[in-house]
């Protein structure tokens, strides 16, 4: 009898038990470090709470709307813009926004997704606005630092060699002084979504450019022009390095003659003293011993006439004198 009577205090108290544990989680709600939540009860905004812990609401009437006080990021859509030159641009944009008043944007956005959509609707409106009043060269610039660049540097090239002028004339002609930059530009356009995000709640932090391109249908001419121009440049050096190198040749062809021209010249007065010490050697022998010197010299000319003659019709003549005599 007791065991039943225990059996049935147990099962009574299980369900008061699971009812209690189920009313104090719906009684309760916890707040985590950077969270805001606004507490609502029939539609009506009841208290906003920032203080991280555990917290008490109205089972089943309070609705608890919890949302993130950290630095939040999103992603622009690419536009296609036209700047203040009228050429259409591709532009990629980031930026990072935290919410400020939990109230205001619980009032006017309620959640995520419609802040998500607000916030990019007025970024890209902001960003057609501003850019179109700028120059390409504003939005992809952040100051005139390229104005101080030396252009013989950045081509690394010998001025002392090259004719820079209509080089420098290609590089220079480019470079448009700006007064207003990128980091400006961007700065612009937060300032103008801040206008109207105010108004929901939402702070935004910064406004960057992940990326700026001609648009498709411009690329090719960009690109045609950029060929173009390095392409002078390369003709400028490559027409100047010839000149140069024929420079060089004249000069090594100079040199060459001035160094044949003495070499002949030493050569001739060399040969002319060993002519006439020949000549005196000649003299000599010829002095000493006439008819030897004229029998001698006779052998050499046949040695060296003698094999090319293919018919002799006679030896009678005073040339073949020595072959007839017996002594």
């Amino acid at each position: 009898m007791a065991l039943q009577i225990k059996n049935k205090k147990i099962l009574i108290l299980i369900p008061i038990l699971v009812i209690a544990f189920f009313l104090f989680f719906e009684a309760t709600y916890i707040i985590e470090e950077n969270e805001a939540c606004i507490v609502t009860r029939l539609g009506e905004i009841q208290r906003v709470n920032t203080n991280a812990g555990i917290h008490l609401k109205v089972p089943f009437l309070d609705n608890v709307n919890t949302y993130s006080m950290r630095i939040m990021r999103i992603d622009g859509d690419t536009q296609k813009i036209p700047t203040k030159e009228n050429q259409f641009i591709e532009v990629n944009s980031t930026s990072r926004w935290r919410i400020i008043d939990v109230s205001l944007f619980y009032k006017s956005l309620k959640n995520y997704t419609a802040a998500f959509s607000k916030i990019t609707d007025i970024i890209d409106s902001s960003c057609r606005d501003i850019i179109s009043l700028n120059s390409f060269d504003s939005i992809v610039r952040s100051s005139n630092i390229i104005n101080e660049i030396n252009a013989e540097e950045e081509l690394n090239l010998d001025t002392n060699d090259i004719d820079m002028s209509s080089l420098l004339m290609t590089q220079q002609k480019t470079h448009v002084t700006i007064t207003k930059g990128r980091e400006e530009i961007a700065e612009d356009i937060k300032k103008r979504s801040n206008a109207q995000l105010a108004s929901f709640g939402i702070e935004l932090l910064d406004v960057i450019f992940k990326g700026i391109k001609y648009a498709d249908e411009l690329q090719d001419a960009v690109f045609s022009r950029m060929i173009t121009e390095r392409n002078q440049i390369a003709s400028t050096i490559r027409s100047t390095g010839e000149g140069k190198k024929a420079e060089i040749l004249g000069r090594l062809e100079n040199e060459k003659q001035s160094i044949l021209s003495e070499s002949y010249a030493e050569a001739e007065t060399i040969r002319g003293r060993a002519d006439a010490e020949a000549a005196a050697i000649y003299s000599s022998a010829y002095n000493k011993d006439p008819a030897f010197y004229n029998f001698w010299k006779s052998l050499e000319t046949y040695k060296k006439t003698l094999p090319n003659i293919e018919k002799i019709m006679s030896t009678d003549s005073e040339f073949f004198r020595f072959l007839d005599q017996a002594q």
